[in-house]
């Protein structure tokens, strides 16, 4: 990550802790007080997007939550997920079983 991110990193950051909305002239305002002079606008442009109507915070606090995954079954419906899966196994079985070779087709390798 090069100086120009991480700065704008920062930053957002502080802005997000404050609780101050995220915007390029905020994010340039702050780097400037911290004597950072090589940030291009467009970094904090790009920043400020991606931010944009999202919570800094809550973003933070969810990092390792995975987002949209499935709940587990339960209850009674543990027992019929069981159930299904033997039968799938065994449909799956078939299908491999109808897959024509090679010998079939009346044609090798290298014939």
């Amino acid at each position: 990550m090069s100086n120009s991110e991480l700065a704008t990193s920062y930053a957002a950051l502080i802005l997000a802790d404050d609780d101050i909305e995220v915007t390029p002239d905020k994010l340039q305002t702050l780097i400037k007080a911290a004597n950072i002079d090589d940030v291009e606008s467009i970094w904090t442009t790009l920043f400020a997007k991606a931010l944009e109507g999202k919570n800094v915070k809550d973003m933070l606090l969810n990092v390792g939550s995975g987002g949209g995954a499935a709940a587990a079954p339960t209850g009674g419906a543990g027992g019929a997920t069981a159930e299904s899966a033997p039968e799938e196994a065994k449909e799956e079985k078939k299908e491999e079983e109808k897959e024509e070779s090679d010998e079939d087709m009346g044609f090798g390798l290298f014939d």
